[in-house]
């Protein structure tokens, strides 16, 4: 597969940039000092999502790269995709789809810290056959060096998109309404970094969708879909309860694509950076619209559970943190009895007692 030189322009990468900076600070908006200490108190949660993050994804990538034999540039950017922490599109896709919120904002702040350790670990790990491979053909070209995964790049572009979520956890503090419409922006603007990205190579590169092997456009959708179902049926393995099991399937699939553009850009060289970009793009494309529609699916399986979960909210505050709100005997389906609805207030852990009459 042959590919252009400069998948980006030098004003595209500028632009991007700036969106990588807007999203990074609407993210940072949307979380403040307790979001830590809830995630200390309540690790259960994370735990599994970390599991499901840094454990689930990145084998689920290496075993598509595989099984699909790609192009060792196209494997370890799917690699470094399967890596990656959630986002403010995670959670944004996990209020449509009536998850919890409050979970996936915590997965979100946990994975983004913990990628500065396990993405180089990890990389270094599940890269090696791929690197190889890559270090073979440049010698067979005529280089005299060998490729390498640049840990150290790597590390200092993730702390570089770490700079706007410290700022925004600022602004939150200094200006919480000004923080609101970062937060409400950074979601949104996620998805128009992708149709930007896709409409400028369609219309510059437009045969490269012709062109690129079907493996790999199963690879990015397998991707997600992968992450989607094993999140789910992992939660749901080891006992989490519904609200959860939405949160950690939507934040497993979900990866920060824009990060992964910051990083590919910073880190990679060509030849092989506009490859591990075109892949990072059609990822990102796609995860949008596989979220969509497991949003809506989720939307709609959950609404019994979330009905009942917000009317629970509404007796604590009429009646106060103690009040516990009973259903007649056989009203709940067997998934909800003993339920501590997601644990976002403290009462929620009684609130799912079954009356006996």
């Amino acid at each position: 597969m042959e590919f252009p030189s400069q998948l980006l322009y030098a004003q595209d990468q500028v632009l991007l940039a700036l969106m990588i900076f807007i999203i990074m600070l609407g993210m940072g908006s949307s979380l403040t000092v307790d979001d830590f200490r809830a995630v200390a108190r309540s690790p259960r949660g994370v735990l599994v999502g970390f599991l499901s993050q840094f454990g689930l994804m990145p084998l689920i990538a290496v075993s598509l790269s595989i099984v699909l034999n790609l192009h060792p540039a196209f494997a370890i950017a799917l690699i470094l995709i399967g890596t990656l922490p959630g986002g403010t599109t995670s959670n944004m896709f996990t209020y449509f789809s009536r998850g919890s919120v409050a979970l996936s904002i915590s997965m979100t702040t946990a994975s983004t810290v913990m990628a500065l350790f396990m993405m180089p670990i990890i990389l270094s790990v599940y890269t090696v056959r791929f690197t190889s491979q890559l270090s073979a053909d440049m010698r067979a070209a005529g280089a005299e060096t060998d490729f390498v995964i640049p840990t150290g790049n790597i590390i200092s572009s993730l702390v570089l998109v770490l700079v706007p979520v410290i700022l925004g956890m600022i602004l939150k503090r200094k200006s919480p309404g000004w923080a609101k419409t970062a937060e409400d922006t950074a979601g949104f603007m996620a998805v128009l970094v992708i149709l930007y990205l896709m409409m400028t190579a369609f219309v510059r590169h437009g045969k490269l969708f012709l062109v690129t092997p079907v493996e790999v456009y199963i690879a990015t959708i397998g991707l997600g879909l992968a992450g989607f179902f094993f999140g789910y049926w992992f939660s749901r393995l080891i006992g989490m309860y519904p609200l959860f099991q939405r949160a950690i399937s939507l934040e497993t699939g979900i990866q920060n694509g824009p990060v992964s553009f910051a990083i590919i850009l910073l880190s990679f060289n060509e030849p092989v950076q506009s490859q591990m970009l075109w892949l990072a793009i059609l990822y990102s494309t796609f995860i949008v619209m596989t979220s969509s529609i497991i949003t809506l699916y989720f939307r709609k399986k959950g609404k019994f559970d979330w009905d009942t979960y917000k009317n629970i909210q509404i007796h604590n505050r009429l009646f106060g943190t103690e009040y516990v709100t009973r259903y007649p005997k056989g009203f709940l389906p067997k998934r909800l009895v003993k339920d501590p609805s997601q644990g976002t207030v403290p009462a929620a852990k009684k609130a799912y007692s079954v009356s006996d009459s």
